[in-house]
């Protein structure tokens, strides 16, 4: 892999923790059918990367290091 990013932008990880979290789900009786895990794999997916959006703004605001231009 070339590419990379932050683990919480990884569908697959939030995949997995649905799929985690529908089983645990499902010894309690509660039901989750494949479309709203899909439906929450999205919602949790977008949320992180939101969240890390913020906290690289609010990283950069409170930074002490100037940012060095070219």
């Amino acid at each position: 892999m070339i590419d990379e990013k932050p683990w919480y932008q990884s569908k697959t990880i939030w995949g997995g923790i649905v799929a985690l979290g529908s089983a645990a789900a499902g010894i309690w009786g509660v039901k989750v059918d494949a479309a709203s895990g899909d439906a929450l794999v999205l919602a949790l997916t977008s949320a992180a990367t939101a969240v890390g959006a913020v906290l690289a703004i609010i990283g950069r605001v409170t930074a002490d290091t100037a940012i060095r231009k070219g």
